[in-house]
């Protein structure tokens, strides 16, 4: 019971990881846990494609069956999600930096699973690539750059919150730049989703997705979806520019 209580209990009660106080410390273990997971899932992915014989995602008949692994798969990103979001809430001491962290977790996440991809299957070649994204609630399909630029912003915006956030200087995005970047992921999330809402809508069915391949991708309305994703990390730099911040100190704030 003693251990389980001393386990990242820091001041006023606030949960963080163990053993480590410095918030830079705290940063290079996530992106390490990150990284690590991000092998996992590319690991777990090279086993599903070489199963299905689609190591790469866009070409003919592109989700087969495969004998209940789509069930499977989708909890798996459920999971994968929880886990990232929970690294984060220990790694954090407010919420304020625990959302940071975990938006720093996915982030790292998504640009190291590329990454161990490429030595693992060879693919993807290049950052136009169509990939097979989520599958929650429906196949989103993009070029790899596309989610990487996002992952980019996550990353930024989680460090900067990560380092320079304190209860004395709270480093909190506008409401103006919160409502424009949620309009811009319903953007993202529409553009994803595109050829798979048309075929559900078209067919009747989710089964034809399965052989679905989108034609192209809206690289002009993804931009301007990503320009408004921006909006919170173009908010809190502002902060900076026109406040007196500076770096968290060694020991972790309550």
């Amino acid at each position: 019971m003693n251990s389980l209580a001393s386990f990242g209990a820091g001041q006023g009660g606030s949960w963080t990881l163990p053993g480590v106080e410095s918030r830079w410390q705290r940063w290079c273990v996530v992106v390490i846990y990150a990284a690590a997971m991000a092998w996992v899932e590319a690991a777990v992915v090279f086993y599903i494609r070489s199963h299905i014989d689609r190591l790469v995602p866009y070409q003919p008949e592109p989700l087969p069956l495969a004998g209940g692994f789509g069930f499977a798969e989708v909890v798996r990103e459920f999971a994968t999600m929880v886990m990232l979001a929970t690294v984060g809430w220990l790694a954090g001491e407010t919420r304020r930096t625990r959302i940071a962290f975990s938006l720093l977790a996915f982030g790292v996440w998504d640009i190291a699973y590329y990454v161990w991809l490429v030595p693992l299957t060879g693919w993807p070649r290049t950052l136009m690539d169509w990939d097979v994204l989520f599958l929650i609630p429906l196949p989103w399909w993009g070029p790899v750059w596309s989610p990487v630029s996002i992952a980019g912003l996550m990353i930024l915006f989680g460090t900067i919150v990560c380092v320079f956030d304190s209860n004395e200087r709270p480093l909190v995005p506008s409401v103006v730049s919160c409502v424009t970047a949620f309009v811009g992921a319903l953007v993202a999330f529409y553009i994803f989703m595109t050829d798979s809402l048309r075929v559900v809508l078209s067919e009747g069915s989710v089964d034809a997705l399965r052989s679905m391949l989108p034609q192209w991708f809206n690289w002009p309305l993804f931009l301007g979806a990503l320009a408004l994703l921006a909006a919170p990390l173009v908010s809190i730099v502002r902060r900076l520019a026109t406040a007196q911040y500076h770096v968290a100190p060694v020991k972790a704030l309550a």
